[in-house]
């Protein structure tokens, strides 16, 4: 292939804003605000998860304080009546005043074991309770950091597609400048070795960092000026310029 040295040297170019692109580019799949998103998005979806466990504990135990509520002024309701019929002197017979006086101490005792269960339900619904209002606490506190990220995030990469555009620009210009068969020949090597052009400098391509042997230089010495070049080593287009060496 044949090219103007010119048109070859503007490859160097285009290879220095591929390397910018590809720069920006890995910077925007590894800015740091995305693993903190990942992970805070994850603590967040685990304390939702549990916020709304402890919220249906602490509804059941709220439901069953009611159940057993009632069941203590059902018995008390009953031993109230019970306990006027008796002050009231309607019943005389003997037995059965005392099996009304044994069905209302009955009661009192049932009374104090029911209130005894509301207070331990009390105990647990506080917990539950308290355990609700932390972890929801805790939930908010992802929440919030999480959105700072995201806007870090959003920040970061807006400004990282503004460059990326403004470097696009300026490769859509140079490569306006490089013949078309050469630029298909280097957007294909870049595809295969992520650089498609390299310069030759002092004896050695950039590319692959090797230094090339004597005759090799020799073939390039004698090589006409707008012969394309490869570098033997990497393949890659091997760019002459006046640090060449030769």
């Amino acid at each position: 292939m044949k090219a103007a040295p010119e048109a070859q040297k503007r490859l160097l170019d285009l290879a220095e804003l591929d390397s910018v692109i590809d720069r920006l580019a890995h910077r925007r799949r590894t800015l740091p605000e995305l693993a903190e998103i990942d992970e805070r998005s994850k603590t967040f979806a685990r304390l939702s998860t549990q916020v709304i466990e402890a919220e249906t504990e602490a509804g059941d135990l709220a439901r069953e304080q009611a159940k057993a509520e009632s069941d203590v002024d059902a018995v008390r309701t009953r031993a109230d009546r019970d306990q006027k019929r008796l002050d009231s002197g309607a019943v005389t017979s003997p037995r059965d005043l005392a099996s009304l006086q044994s069905e209302i101490a009955s009661l009192h005792r049932r009374q104090g074991d029911l209130e005894e269960v509301v207070l331990e339900i009390m105990e647990r619904r506080e917990a539950a309770d308290t355990k609700v209002a932390d972890l929801a606490r805790q939930r908010d506190e992802v929440a919030a950091a999480l959105a700072t990220a995201e806007d870090r995030r959003d920040a970061g990469l807006n400004e990282i597609d503004k460059e990326a555009g403004e470097v696009q620009g300026r490769r859509a210009g140079v490569s306006g400048e490089i013949p078309a068969d050469l630029l298909a020949l280097y957007e294909k090597l870049r595809d295969q070795y992520g650089v498609g052009a390299a310069m030759l400098h002092g004896g050695r391509c950039q590319g692959c960092k090797v230094a090339l042997s004597i005759a090799e230089m020799n073939r390039i010495k004698a090589a006409p000026h707008d012969e394309v070049l490869r570098c033997d080593e990497c393949r890659r287009i091997l760019v002459r310029t006046a640090e060449s060496g030769i």
